[in-house]
């Protein structure tokens, strides 16, 4: 073995191997940067740190002027939601159930008595659907409580608008969960009084909700038979909301989405694509590195070809003459790797600090993907760089 780092040692081309060594550094430095910064900023957009999320619409039919004074619905058809669902992009989708009666709520502060009083209305959706998590989530009529999660945006509205405009103090969301409400419910010649309380705000959903058990029970006791019970808004799951056959189906059907759901699953997408093109980059650069230092280690093998005849011929099993060989182009990779971690670690800890401030909520993430890709990948690579100096060697053997 001696002897085979001997003639290695010989013939080594250094500017060669810096090349390669410079260019593998390039690619896979380039590939970990991007994964990493996708699954750093990925939160942003799914409030949940996994790398493929669902992202959720919801869909409501155009209202005109012209179908307004004609009678025509704005609601979803059994045969509609049912046309939805089976969709190639409808991974998921549910019903907003609306409240058919009266609702007035009035408000009181640990117990102080408020003189305000409003019209409220109540929504319900599949619990599923839900991105608030909270074990006060269910009805009880016998205890006369029902739990109601509000819009984020009311809360933000209240603290940077009315509040200060009025100069009354600004209100946390744990704050306002000792809000007690005091609900009447009517219609259908039935009058109920309820208490509710705030269980917590939902970024996702831009209603009033109420659990779907006291939503069927009340609508139930308090509402018309003859009341459309149709639905008017459904939320459905999209693996990917620009898809072109999924804008198509909106516009054809003259759908609408609410909110900035889908803008959000765009900038997601859009990052996706990002990574996936940054990634393909320094993918071209590390097969483009393989090519060198496929092309030094040949040029080796080719001036040493008498030398490696010799020492098959003496009964080196070529096995044992390829491992220098595949032993430098295996340390030359994970060599390449970790640097490469070691300069990602680095760049990391200048723009990871910069996002915190910008979003405080951002999560500190983790390198472990990031390590687990580049790990992969440098043992791919060496596995193929020793197979291919394996079969060179064997080539040898068979030409003695």
């Amino acid at each position: 073995m001696n002897l085979v780092w001997k003639l290695l040692r010989r013939h080594i081309s250094i500017v060669q191997f810096i090349g390669f060594s410079v260019a593998n550094l390039i690619g896979i430095l380039i590939i970990l940067a991007g994964v990493q910064f996708y699954s750093d900023v990925r939160p942003l957009f799914s409030q949940a740190d996994h790398f493929m999320k669902k992202e959720y619409l919801i869909l409501s039919k155009k209202v005109s002027t012209l179908g307004a004074l004609v009678g025509r619905s704005s609601t979803f058809s059994e045969k509609e939601i049912l046309d939805f669902s089976r969709q190639p992009f409808g991974r998921d989708i549910g019903v907003f159930t609306s409240c058919r009666y009266g609702v007035t709520a009035t408000i009181s502060l640990l117990g102080q008595h408020v003189d305000l009083s409003t019209q409220l209305f109540f929504e319900s959706v599949p619990d599923r659907f839900l991105d608030v998590q909270t074990d006060q989530w269910s009805f009880d009529p016998a205890k006369d409580e029902v739990p109601i999660i509000l819009p984020k945006n009311y809360l933000d509205l209240y603290n940077f608008g009315f509040a200060q405009s009025r100069n009354l103090p600004q209100l946390s969301a744990g704050v306002l969960g000792l809000i007690q409400i005091d609900l009447q419910l009517r219609g259908n010649g039935y009058v109920k009084n309820l208490k509710g309380r705030i269980v917590g705000f939902s970024s996702r959903l831009n209603t009033i909700l109420v659990p779907e058990s006291f939503m069927q029970w009340s609508n139930e006791l308090f509402s018309e038979a003859d009341r459309d019970q149709r639905p008017s808004r459904l939320i459905v799951a999209v693996d990917n909301p620009v898809d072109e056959s999924l804008v198509l189906y909106l516009q054809k059907n003259g759908y609408e989405t609410e909110g900035n759901g889908q803008d959000t699953g765009k900038l997601g997408y859009l990052l996706k694509l990002l990574v996936l093109s940054v990634s393909a980059v320094g993918l071209v650069i590390m097969l483009l590195s393989l090519f060198i230092l496929m092309l030094s280690i040949y040029l080796l093998l080719q001036k040493n070809s008498d030398k490696l005849r010799t020492l098959l011929l003496l009964g080196y099993l070529p096995h044992r003459v390829a491992f220098p060989y595949q032993l430098l182009a295996t340390g030359l990779n994970l060599g390449g790797f970790g640097i490469a971690f070691v300069v990602l670690v680095s760049i990391r800890t200048q723009y990871f600090p910069m996002l915190q401030q910008l979003y405080p909520t951002l999560p500190d993430g983790s390198l472990v993907f990031a390590a687990f890709t580049g790990i992969l990948l440098s043992l791919f690579f060496s596995v193929v760089n020793s197979r291919i100096i394996y079969q060179k060697l064997r080539s040898l053997m068979r030409d003695r």
